[in-house]
């Protein structure tokens, strides 16, 4: 059964640049453009994997990681992606309820050995 993933990124380059790598290992991919979408969208539907920008729009990536984490308490993995390298943003990323913190820009095999590990995924 394939997994399906959430990305969450303000950036339409960095969803499509996400997309095709994840379409290509065999993920069904969603997109939201920042965390409010993302939480309407997580309401929608179950994912097995959220993968989320930090910093967005309307709803900030740690913000929408807690959310997520309260109310129905979802417990699918979250990779959070982002630019911010100090500990101090990681700390924060694992504080709200991410599972794994890479860095832009993620590299493929990276992103992809994570969310196959994340899922379970051979």
């Amino acid at each position: 059964m394939l997994k399906k993933v959430l990305i969450v990124d303000d950036s339409l380059t960095v969803r499509l640049y996400h997309r095709q790598i994840l379409e290509k290992a065999n993920y069904i991919c969603d997109e939201a453009e920042n965390g409010m979408e993302a939480l309407e969208k997580a309401q929608l539907s179950n994912y097995d994997i959220y993968l989320v920008d930090v910093n967005m729009p309307v709803l900030d990536g740690y913000s929408f990681v807690k959310r997520l984490r309260e109310g129905e308490g979802s417990i699918a993995p979250v990779i959070m992606v982002s630019t911010e390298s100090e500990e101090m943003d990681m700390d924060l990323a694992y504080e709200s309820g991410a599972s794994v913190y890479l860095i832009k820009p993620a590299r493929p095999d990276d992103l992809i050995l994570n969310i196959n590990m994340l899922t379970f995924k051979k």
